[in-house]
């Protein structure tokens, strides 16, 4: 019986790593939201977040997750952001240092800043947990648009996040 039980767990927990690696989530098409969020991490996430932002898919970006040292000044100046849009539009999160505290940073600047949808960009190997912490946190009337941006994960990246995946999935799923 324990056997049994155990195999079944082992050909679960193949296929579902096998689509998790296979079925990585896409970038999404052209669509407006009211805000952009990004969290801090591989290359690619701000540099897609601020060109949707300079062409008018969202109002607003939030990057979150950003290091405390970081100055403004820094960030424009490495991701070649002008001061006019900074000024505007652009909000560096300094209060998160994981997933989940991105996603709490998020939902409160969601809440001070009457955003009703917001396009989530990251990498595609992070985009499940992240877009999984940031459903449990928002309020329920924002939409979430999910824009993942292509990368080459290693294997051991994905080996990593689809288990931070299935632990982040399972604190939900427990009762109590």
């Amino acid at each position: 019986m324990i056997g049994r039980v155990l195999s079944l767990l082992l050909v679960g927990w193949t296929f579902g790593f096998l689509w998790f690696a296979i079925a990585l989530p896409q970038p999404a098409g052209p669509a407006r939201t009211d805000a952009i969020v990004v969290p801090t991490g591989s290359g690619g996430r701000i540099a897609r977040g601020l060109a949707l932002l300079r062409d008018e898919q969202a109002a607003q970006l939030l990057v979150t997750g950003v290091d405390a040292n970081v100055r403004p000044e820094e960030f424009a100046a490495e991701h070649d952001a002008s001061e006019e849009l900074m000024d505007c539009c652009v909000t560096l999160g300094f209060a998160a240092l994981d997933t989940r505290g991105n996603a709490r940073e998020t939902a409160e600047w969601v809440r001070g800043h009457e955003v009703g949808s917001i396009r989530l960009v990251t990498s595609d190997w992070h985009m499940r947990r992240a877009a999984l912490e940031l459903e449990s946190t928002l309020p329920p009337q924002v939409t979430l648009l999910l824009d993942a941006v292509r990368s080459e994960p290693s294997l051991w990246t994905l080996f990593l996040e689809f288990h931070k995946l299935t632990a982040a999935w399972l604190v939900r799923a427990w009762p109590g």
